[in-house]
């Protein structure tokens, strides 16, 4: 208990420290770095394309060439227009889809893992139940009850992620209710709501950041494939799953038209693996050095 209410480090300290930690590992530090492009991508598209992304043309299918840095696809838009438009989309869904989750998954999980009794047991067979379900047809037949679109497919992603997100936070929640100082407050007449933000969730909170970055690698791959079954963006905004199915009509005269959409989905999702798995090295108890 002396440990949790000793005085918290400063932000200037704990800033410090993750500056620290980012630029020590390299890993961190490249994967933060393309994160970080790609939002400035994202925010600054309109300058750094030379063509709209929708804007049609004769040069249908074109290879790469000084007006068109990556070829044009099979409507004669412009590739490299429509891959940075694209980067926008793309965040924008695997945030949405991973916030959903949370918003579902965590009260829930946190409830029934403090309250115990027949409101965990309630909750562990809904869990269970959904887990059951395969997670992109889940996905699929969401999506279809609330509207095709990338708002609505991405809601739908992010009810698939809520029981993973919920049972973990559950397990967490059941092992932090035990400790002293969660019983000390109880003593002390502290109230359920004060105790969980309070006490639970500070202390229960470390694998769901881990769990949340390696989330959204998984969200970016769902919104490629519900775009690539034409339920998630629609024509003619741009996303990087559409470009990709679109790319794979064409597969045989110009396969190179799914090269650049498919590496973006591949280095996006490697960035945020990446991510994850140095902070589960970084807040894993086990790895850290005693003393």
């Amino acid at each position: 208990m002396t440990d949790f209410i000793a005085t918290p480090p400063s932000r200037q300290g704990l800033a410090g420290r993750m500056i620290g930690w980012i630029f020590s590992d390299l890993r961190v530090t490249i994967c933060l770095g393309y994160l970080a492009m790609l939002v400035i991508v994202s925010i600054f598209a309109p300058l750094l394309t030379p063509f709209s992304p929708i804007e049609q043309s004769m040069d249908i299918l074109m290879p790469p060439d000084a007006a068109h840095p990556l070829g044009t696809d099979d409507l004669g838009r412009d590739v490299f227009s429509r891959v940075v438009y694209g980067a926008p989309m793309s965040l924008y869904a695997s945030f949405l889809a991973v916030g959903v989750g949370l918003v579902l998954g965590l009260p829930v999980g946190v409830l029934a893992g403090y309250l115990g009794g027949w409101v965990d047991a309630v909750v562990s067979r809904m869990i269970d139940t959904l887990l059951s379900f395969p997670g992109i047809i889940l996905a699929v037949a969401v999506t279809g009850a609330l509207g095709i679109g990338l708002t609505n497919a991405m809601i739908s992603v992010g009810i698939v992620f809520s029981p993973n997100i919920a049972r973990l936070i559950r397990i967490q929640t059941i092992v932090v209710k035990n400790e002293l100082y969660v019983d000390a407050a109880r003593t002390f007449g502290m109230s359920v709501p004060r105790i969980i933000i309070r006490h639970i969730l500070p202390n229960a909170i470390q694998p769901i950041i881990v769990q949340v970055t390696l989330m959204l690698a998984v969200a970016l791959l769902a919104e490629a494939s519900l775009s690539f079954l034409g339920l998630g963006v629609q024509p003619p905004h741009p996303s990087w799953g559409q470009m990709l199915a679109r790319g794979y009509s064409y597969m045989e005269i110009a396969p190179e038209q799914m090269y650049v959409p498919g590496i973006a989905i591949l280095l996006t999702s490697l960035a945020f693996n990446g991510l994850g798995e140095a902070l589960r090295s970084k807040l894993d108890p086990t790895r850290r050095p005693r003393g």
